[in-house]
């Protein structure tokens, strides 16, 4: 009977400290920049988790430890899924964006399918780019 009472004790504070933490994460609003997992040079490294933020219209990737990373100027190369092997260490539902920046070596960005857009929005597309200076022309 008293290991009964001891578990319904320890349900009862644990259902109240994940209630807490979770009106706290609700009061603290949705955190800005997109979510995501890059591998900075492309191809090679590790995937290090991060977020995409874009001020002033110049957008740059933030890894939770280390230095920004610039993408003012860069362009998208493509759009893929993930591998099987890329799979395992990023989410498998995840897209993969190439970026290639001004100056500097590729990146790739893991996003969900949800936030795709909005990272295509931040870095433009090369196709995009080259088939309206050829339209100019």
């Amino acid at each position: 009977m008293l290991g009964f009472l001891f578990l319904a004790v320890v349900a009862a504070v644990t259902g109240w400290l994940v209630r807490r933490v979770q009106r706290r994460r609700a009061a603290a609003g949705v955190p800005a920049g997109l979510p995501c997992m890059a591998r900075h040079p492309a191809g090679r490294g590790r995937w290090r988790s991060g977020r995409v933020y874009v001020d002033q219209g110049a957008a740059r990737w933030l890894p939770r430890r280390g230095p920004a990373v610039g993408l003012a100027g860069a362009r998208t190369t493509g759009v893929r899924p993930p591998s099987v092997r890329e799979g395992l260490s990023i989410n498998p539902a995840s897209r993969i964006v190439a970026c290639t920046p001004a100056a500097g070596p590729a990146i790739e960005i893991a996003v969900m399918p949800l936030d795709l857009r909005e990272l295509l929005a931040a870095v433009p597309q090369a196709e995009a780019e080259a088939e309206a200076g050829t339209g100019a022309a």
